[in-house]
């Protein structure tokens, strides 16, 4: 089982404990150790950026994340460990942009994955990233010049990263350059609105959707009929209303006849850590049989 990050996340953060609350390591620790689960082993896969992040695709200005994790992370990993190295014994799973890319990577590359569990995966863009857009513009006009030149310049001058201030622009340029690489200029991004005025860019907008996952499942039908377990849940008070997403994603694998679970919890996008387990144990169930 391969498990990813959401957007900002590096691998050490698998570590952070919350007041209260075991750590996720012990806490899949504790169902093996319960015999909860058939054993398997849990890869914790790194794909952070200095954008923040990858979402586990190729791009020009990122890189090649989903050939990284395909063809990389998962060769060494059978390489040096006793797995059984087939797609029908490996699963990928994990949170918001990690289960954006649970979900996007398995249709893409359903050679190596075999099952996949999203957790409040990035979907349905309309719905979870357009509303941002007028607020990302909002904040470069009102304190960086209407610029993301002088946003990245104050960024790099901070002696710390204050997410309430740096937060909103930092994440859509990541997402920017993953869905929408400006191919003229490396490392940079082509971005889905007007910066001064929050109105839409529909060229580049629609390179965005053709990333969503509600918009790829029929055209990656037979990719996802083959995989062993679909598993999805979300918060029913998830801020992006990824919730929404995963009842659109849902709703499109049941329009291509792909066998699925969704479960729509009481809460947040956040604090949900305690749900990874149960979706492990589901996948690796069914990977094991």
């Amino acid at each position: 089982m391969h498990i990813i990050q959401g957007f900002t996340g590096q691998v050490d953060m698998w570590l952070a404990r919350s007041s209260l609350e075991p750590t996720m390591v012990e806490r899949v620790d504790a169902m093996f150790a319960a015999r909860a689960c058939p054993d398997a082993i849990l890869v914790f896969v790194d794909a952070w950026t200095s954008r923040g992040g990858s979402q586990f695709i190729n791009s020009a200005s990122t890189g090649r994340y989903l050939d990284y994790l395909c063809d990389e992370v998962v060769a060494f990993v059978d390489e040096r460990y006793p797995t059984l190295a087939s797609r029908d014994h490996r699963g990928l799973a994990g949170k918001s942009s990690g289960g954006y890319g649970a979900m996007v990577v398995s249709m893409l590359r359903p050679d190596v994955f075999g099952a996949l569990a999203s957790h409040a995966g990035d979907a349905l863009f309309e719905c979870c990233y357009e509303p941002t857009f007028r607020e990302v513009a909002r904040t470069l006009r009102d304190h960086f010049d209407g610029s993301f030149e002088v946003f990245f310049d104050r960024l790099a001058a901070s002696d710390h990263f204050d997410y309430g201030r740096f937060g909103g622009p930092f994440e859509m340029y990541g997402y920017a350059c993953a869905y929408s690489p400006d191919l003229s200029k490396p490392g940079a991004a082509l971005l889905p609105f007007d910066v001064s005025t929050g109105r839409l860019n529909e060229d580049v907008w629609a390179l965005w959707l053709e990333h969503d996952p509600v918009r790829m499942a029929h055209r990656h039908a037979d990719a996802l009929r083959s995989l062993r377990r679909i598993y999805l849940d979300a918060g029913k008070s998830d801020e992006y209303f990824l919730d929404l997403g995963a009842q659109a994603f849902a709703a499109a694998l049941g329009k291509i006849g792909v066998a699925h679970t969704l479960e729509l919890f009481e809460g947040k996008h956040g604090g949900i850590t305690y749900r990874y387990p149960g979706a492990i144990r589901e996948l690796v169930t069914a990977l094991a049989a």
